[in-house]
């Protein structure tokens, strides 16, 4: 998904990743702002999953848009 897309839709996907992670923050999310691999580093630092599943998850999220 290229960058342009992300930022146009960034209201949806950060509901999309408030559904999957509940325990983001908003200051969490928007850190990551646009940024696929920096918004799964933050992912999974927070949550605590493995890279791969947190990267198929967001690749998930994008997908829809």
């Amino acid at each position: 998904m290229d960058q342009d897309r992300i930022e146009g839709n960034w209201t949806q996907i950060k509901g999309k990743l408030r559904e999957i992670y509940g325990d983001l923050s908003d200051d969490d999310i928007e850190e990551a702002r646009g940024e696929r691999e920096q918004m799964i580093g933050k992912l999974q630092a927070k949550v605590g999953k493995d890279k791969d599943e947190v990267r198929r998850d967001v690749d998930n999220i994008l997908a829809g848009f």
